[in-house]
């Protein structure tokens, strides 16, 4: 079953049959963990499409505001410290 994502709607998808369901640009196998990590390593844009062929600068930005979203909605719990 596939469903859309809401960032990058048209571009990152979730489809349990691939990648294990991790969140993938539509029409690959290139997961948005892969292109972050690529990203943070100090690849450009224009590194990662290199390195995947199939993937063009619109999905790697696409990828950068899925996880923006994803980070966006997160609820940090303040970790308590307990002095005795």
């Amino acid at each position: 079953m596939r469903r859309r994502t809401r960032a990058g709607a048209k571009r990152v998808v979730i489809d349990e049959r691939i990648m294990l369901g991790k969140p993938i640009i539509k029409g690959t196998r290139v997961t948005v963990e892969a292109i972050i990590r690529r990203l943070a390593e100090g690849f450009t844009l224009k590194e990662v499409v290199e390195e995947y062929p199939k993937l063009n600068e619109e999905d790697v930005k696409a990828a950068l505001n899925y996880a923006a979203k994803l980070i966006s909605n997160e609820e940090i719990i303040p970790k308590v410290r307990i002095y005795a």
